[in-house]
């Protein structure tokens, strides 16, 4: 019989279903260690695409054109500024830019007259932005910098709200796994890395982070009193607390993807808004990869860590001995997995069984 959504985050809530992603977190960590170990490869083999905010360059931009042929642009480049290679974005139906190296400001003009020429417009429609390798560099000075003070932060913040640094830990794992993974689809597709590039990356840094932190916050109610019982480990009972957060995860998942896939694929490819790809392609896969990451990264490496821990070994050791003499009772799942917080359905013992009143005087 099939389940709909709302029962099923209801029998996951209650432990009466569980699947045992802490458990298998090795098959997980596999997985992540290749998808990490492919956007390495990708990082130091084909390289990001850095837009001219950061590495400097020219950019112009002509408007309002009935032509929107790159090659008329790459013509007029090839010919004025050889040693130049063009860079040609259609944006909307009227619109192009052009971003070339760094040139001097004469060539610069001979450019834009050429491109007026080349696109039929006035030459007041075609302009020109000049940013210098040093003002490049120092815009991504302040991205790398910025990166580092927001890890930092969310060192600290961790440790300080969970009092344990465990979790800060494999929150930071995370959130490497997720930062990797989307520059290496950055590196796959050759998308401009831009400012705004930049700004999806430490949102969706955030977007992660924050599903880890509501993760996190049940597996730490789950476990306060972890040591006052013997019927279950510490690894079930935070792949409990996964469990309950997992239809939370994939609703806000769904929820936070439609408009960004809206952006993404209709809006940059379809209509042609193509300043938008830079901080959609970020947003889409960071999206993607927080939610995998909160649910199959962060919460099995956080029970990695926890399994080192003595007092958690010991536990761990009374409650299987005590398992196996058969004084503790367990329920068992389909699979054979134990099933925490698992509930018996009530059972209706009839009116027989109600308290009586006394009858009342009027």
């Amino acid at each position: 019989m099939k389940l709909n959504l709302a029962q099923w985050g209801n029998k996951l809530h209650s432990g009466e279903k569980t699947y045992p992603i802490v458990q298998q977190r090795k098959r997980w960590f596999i997985v992540s260690g290749v998808l990490v170990a492919l956007s390495l490869l990708l990082l130091f083999t084909k390289g990001l695409n850095p837009g001219i905010d950061f590495v400097g360059g020219t950019e112009f931009r002509v408007t309002d054109t009935a032509i929107t042929e790159p090659a008329e642009a790459q013509d007029v480049v090839a010919e004025l500024a050889p040693e130049a290679t063009a860079r040609v974005t259609i944006l909307g139906d009227s619109d192009v830019r052009i971003q070339i190296g760094v040139v001097d400001t004469e060539t610069a003009r001979d450019i834009t007259t050429a491109l007026a020429d080349a696109y039929d417009v006035p030459e007041e429609q075609v302009s020109f932005t000049q940013i210098g390798p040093t003002w490049g560099a120092s815009v991504g000075k302040a991205a790398v910098t910025s990166l580092i003070v927001f890890l930092v932060l969310v060192t600290i913040v961790m440790s300080l709200y969970f009092r344990a640094w465990r979790m800060a830990v494999a929150a930071l794992v995370a959130l490497a796994h997720d930062l990797i993974i989307t520059a290496g689809v950055y590196a796959l597709v050759g998308f401009e890395v831009t400012p705004a590039s930049v700004i999806g990356f430490l949102t969706i840094l955030g977007y992660s982070l924050y599903d880890t932190v509501v993760v996190f916050d049940k597996i730490r109610e789950n476990t306060a009193n972890l040591t006052a019982q013997h019927r279950y480990t510490y690894d079930e009972l935070a792949n409990l607390g996964l469990n309950q957060t997992l239809v939370r995860s994939i609703n806000t998942s769904v929820v936070a993807l439609l408009p960004v896939s809206a952006i993404l694929f209709i809006g940059s490819f379809l209509l042609g808004a193509g300043t938008l790809k830079d901080i959609s392609l970020a947003l889409f896969v960071g999206m993607a990869v927080g939610t995998y990451s909160s649910i199959f990264v962060a919460t099995p490496v956080e029970v990695q860590l926890r399994d080192n821990e003595q007092r958690i070994k010991d536990h761990t050791a009374k409650v299987l001995e005590l398992r196996a003499a058969g004084q503790t009772d367990v329920a068992i799942s389909e699979t054979g997995d134990v099933r925490v917080g698992a509930v018996d359905k009530g059972r209706h013992q009839g009116a027989a069984a109600q308290p009586t009143r006394k009858n009342r005087k009027a």
